[in-house]
């Protein structure tokens, strides 16, 4: 791509800013599991409750320039394990964010609860400082499979954080995880079995993958076969379909009106600000996208007054950065969310989208583009044909 065009491509104007959501990332867990490639950190004997949120309150003081006139769609705060901050902690974490920010009423807001620290007390505080949305990470509901995982919590404690969850709170996504260490596909149906017979509206289903910087990339266990793998995910992707689940995204899966429209916001490229330590996020401007990212260590993150990383996407990345994240929706884009989010024609791929077509990876149609099954299966293979060529 020439200099010109690119610098042309600069100029090209935004018709409406996207959707805004705000991740709000608590880094602490009661014990780093040996999957885990997040940026979270074994706590210590206390909690810096209060000096975390001080941090908090900077850091998106310091962010609210970029932001300003825009209204906060929804809030997601992950970690670590955010259930192990006290709801007094949460209370006034939220109160921070609406005193500075326009929430929208019927805002979602999330939190990320671990099984092991679930107490129907502290949920109850949860929901009444305004989380309206818990997510669970229950993973298995086989004890020797959480015991290899590395889980703080056993099968029996996950079954009673659910029906807490289920009577505080009713909307409710539950984490479970296939292809464990050992795991047969007898033993991912039957957590899928039990899954579904707690009702809760969301599923989240991931592969166990083996990341870098993780125990289990320096100490593997061993884990079912691809073929078995793909077994698994078919069998999954089946039985929650027959259960009244739709599948609206790779690992995703969710009965009407359940959708996470959180994480729908990132799947669409939408903006959404990043504040605690490591956190990630992205905005969109007139003329260009940009990324941010925090310090990682809390201590680092405490003791500054919000040192970010910041850059201008280039033109010639944002199609592997749409697609990155548009390819993983089961039903795929509309053509011309590519410009609006882009701000690029999305003749500027018509090479890339040739190729996809033609090995099966997509179907498109004037108005939509969406992966095939084959391209779900080897979305890696369909998004790096829109990687920027190299020179």
């Amino acid at each position: 791509m020439s200099t010109v065009v690119l610098r042309d491509l600069r100029q090209v104007r935004f018709d409406a800013l996207p959707p805004l959501a705000l991740y709000v990332h608590l880094p602490w867990c009661v014990k780093k599991c040996p999957y885990c490639d997040f940026n979270s950190h074994e706590r210590g004997e206390a909690l810096p409750e209060q000096e975390y949120l001080q941090a908090l309150t900077r850091d998106l003081e310091a962010t609210l320039p970029s932001v300003w006139g825009r209204r906060i769609h929804s809030i997601f705060i992950g970690g670590g394990t955010p259930s192990l901050f006290s709801a007094a902690a949460i209370d006034q974490l939220l109160a921070n964010i609406r005193a500075r920010l326009p929430v929208e009423p019927d805002a979602e807001i999330t939190l990320e609860a671990n099984p092991g620290t679930a107490e129907g007390g502290r949920f109850r505080g949860y929901r009444a400082a305004g989380v309206n949305r818990l997510s669970l990470g229950v993973q298995s509901f086989d004890d020797a499979m959480l015991k290899a995982l590395g889980r703080i919590h056993t099968a029996d404690q996950a079954r009673r954080a659910i029906g807490m969850a289920m009577d505080i709170f009713g909307n409710v996504n539950i984490d479970l995880m296939y292809g464990l260490p050992g795991q047969t596909l007898e033993q991912a149906r039957a957590d899928i079995e039990e899954g579904v017979r707690h009702c809760t509206p969301h599923f989240s289903a991931y592969q166990l993958t083996i990341e870098p910087n993780t125990v289990f990339f320096s100490h593997p266990p061993k884990l079912p076969g691809h073929d078995a793998s793909a077994d698994m995910q078919i069998m999954i992707e089946e039985m929650l379909g027959a259960a009244g689940f739709k599948h609206y995204e790779i690992s995703a899966f969710a009965r009407p009106g359940h959708r996470c429209r959180h994480n729908l916001n990132y799947w669409e490229f939408g903006d959404y600000l990043g504040i605690g330590a490591g956190a990630h996020g992205k905005l969109s401007f007139a003329d260009r996208v940009t990324r941010h990212e925090r310090v990682k260590q809390p201590r680092e993150y405490m003791t500054t007054t919000g040192d970010v990383l910041a850059r201008t996407i280039e033109a010639k990345e944002l199609p592997f950065e749409f697609m990155l994240n548009a390819l993983r929706l089961v039903e795929g884009f509309l053509s011309e969310q590519f410009a609006a989010r882009c701000g690029l024609p999305l003749s500027l791929i018509e090479a890339s989208l040739k190729v996809a077509q033609e090995k099966g990876l997509i179907v498109r149609t004037d108005q939509h583009i969406r992966p095939t099954d084959r391209g779900r299966r080897f979305l890696n293979d369909l998004v790096e044909l829109f990687l920027p060529a190299q020179k």
